[in-house]
């Protein structure tokens, strides 16, 4: 058995309307809302390079060049801000333009979240990755991607992140089918995946396990399950189908994180 690949990439689909946020999100990317003080996306950003990872590669669509900009040089902002003396603000701006060795690359139309990240595919290759929804912000001591990514490591799979969520909230999620297995001594927080199933009935729903936007993967294939055309003009929405797509079978395991 050959030693196991780093992650040294981050996909962060980034193309979506954002409708969910209208009308904030009519005229500004969804990925752009300030939460306190900094876009979503920088915090998902930040995750990463707190996990490890410095190469970023985001998946943008029309009306996204705000994303582009802000992690871009702003030369004269940079020079206002250092004629007035403001240097704590002039540190900060750099900070963000200085963060990441980032990639763009362009999701022509809303086709969901598989397609999305198959778009990235050739920046990729056959590495693992890690896939990132910057529109969940996690607060953790230790963060939650590289919790996956610690999980990863120890097992050699691909890896999702999964919270708790209440019965009636079910119908808006992935849910998954799942076994508890011990790990680092405790027997609630890691699972092995028998099935992922697609925003269920609540009274069908395989688990109160829902899938959230952290996912660590082992390589990047097209595959049509059920004669659907993922990446292709057929859309699939929903993290569950694209993280079945991606994966290697079913041989998934999951990091249950408190949010």
């Amino acid at each position: 058995m050959g030693m196991l690949a780093k992650v040294r990439k981050a996909v962060f689909p980034a193309a979506g309307l954002g409708t969910r946020f209208l009308p904030a999100t009519k005229a500004m990317p969804k990925e752009m809302l300030p939460l306190v003080d900094k876009p979503l996306i920088q915090y998902g950003v930040e995750e990463a390079i707190h996990s490890g990872i410095s190469n970023m590669i985001i998946v943008t669509g029309r009306g996204k060049t705000a994303i582009e900009d802000h992690f871009d040089v702003s030369f004269e902002l940079e020079q206002l801000l250092e004629s007035r003396g403001k240097k704590d603000l002039l540190s900060v701006v750099r900070e963000v333009s200085d963060m990441i060795d980032v990639s763009y690359i362009r999701q022509k139309e809303a086709l969901g979240l598989g397609h999305a990240v198959l778009r990235a595919r050739e920046l990729v290759g056959s590495e693992p990755f890690a896939v990132v929804l910057s529109d969940d912000v996690i607060d953790a001591e230790t963060p939650c991607l590289r919790q996956l990514l610690d999980v990863h490591e120890f097992f050699a799979a691909p890896v999702l992140a999964v919270m708790e969520v209440p019965k009636e909230s079910l119908s808006s999620y992935g849910v998954v089918d799942a076994d508890p297995i011990s790990h680092n001594g405790s027997k609630d927080r890691l699972y092995r995946i028998r099935d992922m199933v697609e925003k269920p009935k609540a009274s069908e729903a395989p688990s109160n396990l829902a899938i959230i936007g952290r996912y660590v993967l082992t390589h990047l294939r097209l595959h049509r399950p059920s004669g659907t055309g993922i990446g292709r003009r057929n859309p699939v929405d929903g993290r569950a189908e694209a993280a079945l797509a991606q994966s290697t079978g079913l041989r998934l395991s999951i990091r249950r994180h408190a949010v």
